[in-house]
C-alpha cells in the first residue's frame, strides 16, 4: 500500500495482495493505459497480455503501430496507470442512492521500456496471443521482420497497484428494506459466441480445439 494506491472510498472494498490483482489481470484483455503529454492527459484502450513468470509476475505487454502516439510516448518512460475493470451485475436498490454495481477493478502504476531485438519482441507478442487465445500462437504465421518493425512493443512494469470488488446484494438502508421496491443484482456476463468462419477459409480447415474450448468456456479464461 502506498498513498497513490491506497482506496480511500470505501477501503473495506480494497485489495492489495498479488494474488487478488493477477487473477483480475489475468481474466481481462483489455485495458485503459493513461498518461500524459505536454501536460495534457490521455486514456486510450489497448489489447494486453500478462508475463506469466513466477519471478516476476508484475509485467504486461503492450502492443501497437510503430507510429502510435502513446506506445512513442511511453516508450520514453513517462509516468503511466494501467487500469483494468470487469463489470459483473447491476445492483438495484430499493432507494436510488444504494444503487451500485459489482465489479472487480485493478489500478497499477508503473513505466514503460521499448523492446527492440526481434526475439524478445516476438516473445512478448506471443504473451499477448496466449492471454487472448492460449495456443493460437503455435497455428499461425509468425511476424517477418517488416512486421516486426512496424509494430512497437513495450513491456510496461507494475510498480505498486490495487484492486476493488464489490459483490453481492444491494446494502439498503435499514429502514428501506421493507419498501415494497424489488431489489437484486443483475448479473452480467462477457461471453464468446460461436465461432463463426471466415467465407474464405478453405472447407477442410477444422476449427482448432482451442477455440471450440474458448467458446466452451465462456471466455477462455
Amino acid at each position: 500500500m502506498t498513498d497513490r494506491t491506497t482506496v480511500r472510498r470505501l477501503p473495506q472494498r480494497g485489495a492489495y495482495d498479488s494474488q487478488t490483482i493477477h487473477a483480475i489481470l489475468d481474466a481481462g484483455f483489455l485495458a485503459h493505459v493513461g498518461f500524459c503529454v505536454e501536460g495534457q492527459p490521455f486514456v486510450i484502450p489497448t489489447l494486453y497480455g500478462r508475463v506469466r513468470d513466477a519471478e516476476e509476475p508484475g509485467r504486461l505487454c503492450l502492443h501497437g503501430s510503430a507510429a502510435s502516439r502513446m506506445l512513442r510516448e511511453l516508450s520514453t518512460g513517462v509516468p503511466a496507470c494501467v487500469t483494468v475493470t470487469h463489470v459483473d451485475g447491476i445492483v438495484l436498490a430499493r432507494s436510488a442512492f444504494h444503487h451500485s454495481m459489482n465489479y472487480r477493478s485493478v489500478v497499477a502504476f508503473g513505466t514503460a521500456r521499448k523492446i527492440d531485438d526481434i526475439q524478445g519482441k516476438a516473445e512478448a507478442l506471443r504473451v499477448i496471443s496466449d492471454h487472448l487465445i492460449a495456443g493460437r500462437w503455435e497455428d499461425v504465421r509468425n511476424p517477418t521482420a517488416k512486421e516486426l518493425k512496424a509494430t512497437s512493443v513495450l513491456e510496461f512494469t507494475i510498480e505498486e497497484a490495487s484492486a476493488k470488488t464489490r459483490s453481492g446484494p444491494p446494502a439498503d438502508d435499514e429502514e428501506d428494506y421493507a419498501l415494497p421496491v424489488w431489489a437484486g443484482v443483475v448479473p452480467l456476463h462477457l461471453r464468446a459466441a460461436s465461432p463463426l468462419r471466415d467465407p474464405r477459409l478453405e472447407s477442410g480447415v477444422p476449427t482448432p480445439e482451442y477455440v471450440r474450448q474458448f467458446h466452451a468456456n465462456g471466455t477462455g479464461s
